[in-house]
């Protein structure tokens, strides 16, 4: 997973606007043109536009599928989920795979924006790891294939605080004052107080949502700052101590701070998928899904894993990676770890009591 996950509702129109203003340069401009990066592809007959999250994008494996299929790789990128979708409900079209996070799935194939797979044209779908052959929002994989997946729990410094805590109360602890941080995620942060308060972090019911407001609005000075980018950076330097994040960008902290530790609180947290998926609007469908079949190859993977700390979704790639991150928790959480997880799903109509919630914890 991985690069935040902001509101649906509230940055779609700043998103909107952003795009729009720079279509000319982007894959998918009303004119056809695909501005600077035409020139890069002359060589290659055939171009593939890869629409991926940050963090996820390495030249050498661009470079590995375009020595083994003669297609040159050009990959734009996003930094949430909303900004994903806010592109390409604006228009911009040219790109051929995404990757959108699990519960943005389903969104997106409602909405008419994904092509149905083939998964004989991915044959490396076989070597999926069981837990993640069925998940809640595609289950049949008819739109999607899971890549990476992890979990979301609590980074703590252990030269600060002596025993891994065992909830997410901690993060409500007056004794870290300005030395806590949490995702700037709208259903992740509401999870944490849903999961505190003993509920789904996929509630819909009005009051629930509002006593989880209440929850996180006792909370906001505590807090430092809001972040889903840099988190692990605030980690690493120890100005942070306590940090609400997903496992991956906790593990890479790991190795320049070797006091941080990451635990699933006992209430439980999230289980998330980065899946990819093949546009609607792309014109060389079988070439994109040899591109996914291309990025879930096991070599490949065991790259991509060692790379970003995230475990992929091929189950062969864990005994296949060094020890030191096989047995990291905070990239391969331990089985017993799985009882307490839960699936992020869309919560339809409901998105709405999230984003007016979300809006007047971050305005006050």
């Amino acid at each position: 997973m991985s690069t935040g996950r902001f509101s649906l509702i509230v940055h779609v129109g700043a998103w909107l606007l952003a795009t729009l203003l720079l279509s000319a340069c982007r894959p998918g401009s009303e004119d056809g043109d695909h501005g600077p990066s035409q020139a890069s592809s002359q060589k290659y007959d055939r171009t593939l536009y890869y629409f991926t999250w940050s963090d996820y994008v390495d030249q050498q494996l661009l470079d590995g599928f375009k020595e083994r299929a003669g297609v040159n790789v050009v990959a734009d990128t996003f930094s949430s989920n909303e900004e994903l979708l806010a592109k390409l409900q604006s228009g911009a079209g040219g790109y051929d795979v995404a990757v959108p996070s699990d519960f943005m799935v389903s969104i997106m194939a409602r909405q008419g924006l994904l092509a149905t797979l083939d998964t004989k044209k991915i044959p490396n779908s076989k070597l999926l790891s069981t837990r993640l052959q069925t998940l809640p929002v595609d289950p049949d994989h008819r739109y999607s294939m899971p890549y990476f997946w992890g979990t979301v729990g609590i980074a703590y410094d252990s030269d600060v605080i002596d025993s891994a805590p065992d909830s997410w109360e901690i993060l409500w602890d007056p004794r870290y004052k300005g030395r806590i941080s949490m995702l700037n995620d709208q259903r992740e942060v509401f999870g944490v107080a849903l999961r505190t308060l003993g509920y789904s972090l996929n509630e819909t019911a009005p009051p629930i949502i509002e006593k989880a407001k209440h929850k996180l609005l006792a909370q906001k000075p505590l807090v430092k700052a809001y972040t889903s980018e840099n988190y692990d950076h605030l980690l690493s330097a120890g100005e942070v101590v306590l940090a609400h994040g997903w496992g991956g960008a906790v593990a890479r902290a790991m190795e320049e701070r070797s006091s941080l530790k990451y635990v699933v609180p006992q209430e439980g947290g999230t289980v998330w998928a980065d899946c990819l998926v093949v546009l609607e609007s792309s014109e060389q469908k079988d070439l994109a899904m040899e591109f996914i079949n291309y990025l879930l190859d096991t070599e490949v993977a065991i790259r991509t894993t060692t790379r970003l700390r995230f475990a992929s979704a091929n189950g062969e790639v864990r005994a296949r990676v060094a020890p030191h991150l096989r047995e990291n928790p905070a990239i391969y959480p331990r089985d017993e770890t799985f009882d307490r997880l839960e699936w992020m799903v869309d919560v339809g109509e409901a998105i709405h009591l999230y984003d007016r919630a979300w809006t007047e914890l971050k305005m006050k």
